[in-house]
């Protein structure tokens, strides 16, 4: 065996003989470094901040003194004021009580079908890349299909056949989510396994499993949690549409439902629309801001400073 050789060798046993607690300190440093870069860049500190707010708003709603989200025991058409901040709609509730719960429903859905669509598409997207040939072949297709049928049009295709409630549109939004993951997820996988590091370990005898779990799916995993926030955003957009159509769960609050029952009323009593369609707003850019950094942080190439 070469000199070169004994080298690699060495440092690839010194790789695997990694304690994990040596793991834990990394990641958690990998994840100070990472807080770090969002915090000294401007749109991901944006993100963050606004993210961390709207995840507080969702999570502590149910606590704060604003009134039942649907009792409708005020006086319809009260405009934006001390009593009500958001002024109440036409039912006579409280637009502010609606909005701040209908957080909860967007970034709940969102996170949901986000993640949802993120692990069906690695999955599709490294079992492709890992196998190649036949299968490869496949699922190249079946992804092509998918994303040549408009996302929207394909979501309100299967919403309409389902009953309408958080957990269908949850697999609705996610279902017709994962063919972008599984594009970018199959493509670095391809590329991993050209890697010098993947050819002399398995040079050296190791498994594809080995290589698979050890190699490319640690490399996989940022850029798969970095494309599930871009996803959040887009998530929040399409549960949004479906629900401006009354495809959404009438059982809760929604800002899309909310912007389609004030945009009949928009000359008299403009904030039925205005205040779900900028939370709306806000929370999708904030998202956008998010998944833009940290695509920045994992790719050095496109940052600008």
């Amino acid at each position: 065996m070469s000199e070169l050789a004994i080298k690699v060798s060495k440092r690839a046993q010194k790789y695997i003989n990694i304690s994990k607690a040596e793991k834990a300190i990394r990641t958690i440093n990998s994840l100070i470094n990472t807080l770090r870069f969002l915090i000294k860049d401007r749109a991901g500190l944006a993100g963050l901040i606004i993210v961390f707010s709207m995840g507080i708003i969702a999570l502590s709603v149910n606590v704060l003194p604003i009134p039942n989200p649907d009792a409708m025991e005020f006086t319809p058409f009260i405009a934006p004021g001390y009593e009500h901040l958001f002024g109440t709609d036409r039912f006579g509730r409280d637009v502010l009580s609606r909005v701040l719960w209908g957080a909860r429903i967007s970034i709940s859905v969102g996170l949901a079908a986000a993640f949802s669509a993120s692990l069906i598409g690695s999955i599709i997207g490294m079992i492709a890349g890992a196998y190649g040939g036949v299968v490869d072949g496949v699922v190249s297709r079946v992804i092509e299909v998918f994303l040549m049928i408009p996302t929207f049009f394909l979501a309100l295709l299967i919403a309409v056949v389902m009953r309408p409630s958080v957990y269908n549109l949850i697999f609705v939004v996610s279902i017709t989510s994962w063919p972008t993951v599984a594009r970018v997820i199959r493509a670095q996988v391809l590329s991993l396994k050209e890697r010098q590091y993947v050819e002399v370990s398995r040079a050296f005898g190791a498994s594809e499993k080995f290589i698979m779990f050890k190699h490319i799916l640690p490399a996989v995993i940022p850029l798969t949690l970095s494309y599930t926030v871009l996803l959040v955003s887009n998530a929040m957009l399409l549960e949004a549409g479906l629900s401006y159509l009354g495809l959404g769960d009438p059982n809760y609050p929604s800002w899309g439902r909310m912007i389609y029952e004030g945009q009949q009323l928009i000359f008299r009593a403009w904030w039925i629309s205005l205040f779900p369609g900028l939370f709306l707003t806000i929370n999708v850019l904030g998202w956008n801001f998010l998944g833009d950094a940290l695509t920045r942080y994992l790719n050095p190439r496109r940052r600008t400073y």
